[in-house]
């Protein structure tokens, strides 16, 4: 066996056991802990009024950012790559900005957001007798999600743009078609798979997202709690069978995304083979 071989089987190696004791292993506690009392157990946790109220709550924070996300990620990925009626310097200023929630802890992100629109600001006081609560309300909640699922559209679009170039796009338009025409005739096709990549990461991160959404719903219960902060507050009461029979819901939730996800891999290879 020559040195090259020996040193592959042992990264290998490595790699499997990183595998098993960061994912197997934690995901098989959760599911024996859950499991500890039976499926009845799971079931009379997972139909408790507060993680029902969770389980929806999630569900309404992960349609309407996903939704958004994708409006403006699409949006805003077309603005940096073909955006010729703005600035090159300006252009370059939103590529780097977009990356901020990559470099700023979820927490902090949660908390500008209380600093900007909380009951004790002028705008968010504003909003309030208007309505229109943020802090500790579902808008809130919806922004502090998008504030850290925002790149994740945008840098799945960007590249795909990036690669298909404005040839076709040029042809459309110098044979008449409307921009909105262009955009669903010409680039739509060959963006829809990048977009479906960004969904599915949008969707995951959502379900995932803690530290933004904690600081600013105040984890009220019934009213502001999510899946995740739920399972928090399980833990810290000491509520571990609860707390698993909802992380196991979650992690089903994720193993089915990456499931959905090598599908769409698959299918668009080939439909790229079949052009």
């Amino acid at each position: 066996m020559s040195k090259r071989s020996g040193t592959a089987r042992v990264l290998i190696v490595l790699t499997y056991a990183v595998f098993l004791l960061l994912l197997i292993i934690p995901l098989m506690q959760v599911v024996l802990s859950a499991m500890e009392h039976g499926v009845s157990s799971v079931l009379a946790s997972l139909t408790r009024p507060e993680a029902l109220h969770a389980m929806k709550m999630t569900l309404s924070v992960v349609v309407v950012v996903t939704l958004l996300n994708t409006m403006f990620g699409i949006f805003m990925a077309i603005t940096i790559v073909r955006g010729n009626w703005i600035g090159r310097s300006l252009r370059r200023w939103l590529n780097s900005i977009i990356d901020l929630p990559y470099a700023v802890s979820p927490v902090i992100g949660g908390f500008m957001i209380v600093l900007m629109l909380g009951p004790n600001t002028v705008v968010g006081t504003l909003l309030a007798d208007a309505g229109i609560p943020i802090v500790y309300a579902f808008p809130g909640m919806v922004l502090a999600t998008l504030f850290v699922t925002f790149p994740l559209m945008v840098r799945e679009v960007v590249p795909v743009l990036q690669e298909i170039g404005t040839q076709q796009e040029e042809a459309a338009s110098m044979l008449g078609a409307y921009q909105w025409t262009t955009f669903w005739r010409v680039t739509w096709p060959s963006i829809r798979w990048g977009v479906l990549y960004g969904v599915v990461l949008t969707v995951a991160r959502s379900l995932g997202e803690f530290g933004a959404v904690l600081v600013v719903s105040g984890n009220i219960m019934n009213k502001t709690q999510t899946m995740t902060t739920l399972v928090y507050q399980d833990v810290d009461n000491f509520n571990i069978a609860s707390a698993n029979s909802l992380a196991l819901v979650l992690a089903a939730g994720s193993i089915a995304l990456l499931l959905f996800m090598e599908w769409a891999k698959k299918r668009k290879g080939v439909h790229g083979d079949a052009h």
